[in-house]
């Protein structure tokens, strides 16, 4: 199966210069945990809650007017719709991401998540590989 018969096609993105409070409403607004950086329909970045958490607030950053582009992950691991799903979950295992943005000819298709595969039902085994080695369990140092 290829990654655009189980892709989100209509995407929420920022520019870098959104600032780091306004991705957070998206997220809140939509319901999602990332969000892709664009220049134009170019992916530049991407953005997760964790970053922001970690990135800007645990650093005492300034979400109201900080810009997403210093916490956003540059050069982000994309994938192409014609992709097999058992290639994406791969990479998705293998670079330990999630979410992973979909582009064609440089531009922004679509977004595909461990959750949009592993609602397939016959795609699910593929979700839980890559989750599997994606969540691997740490011991915290209290």
């Amino acid at each position: 199966m290829k990654i655009k018969e189980v892709m989100t096609k209509s995407v929420a993105t920022l520019n870098e210069n959104d600032t780091v409070e306004h991705a957070a409403n998206l997220m809140k607004e939509h319901n999602i945990g990332s969000l892709p950086i664009c220049c134009g329909e170019k992916v530049i970045g991407i953005i997760t809650d964790r970053d922001i958490a970690l990135r800007c607030v645990a650093e005492g950053g300034n979400c109201k007017n900080q810009n997403v582009r210093t916490i956003m992950t540059s050069n982000p691991v994309l994938g192409s719709p014609e992709m097999e799903v058992q290639d994406a979950t791969r990479v998705m295992s293998e670079r330990q991401i999630r979410r992973l943005p979909i582009v064609d000819n440089n531009s922004l298709v679509g977004i595909v998540s461990l959750g949009d595969i592993a609602v397939e039902e016959s795609l699910k085994g593929n979700a839980e590989s890559a989750l599997e080695n994606i969540s691997e369990p740490c011991s915290p140092s209290i």
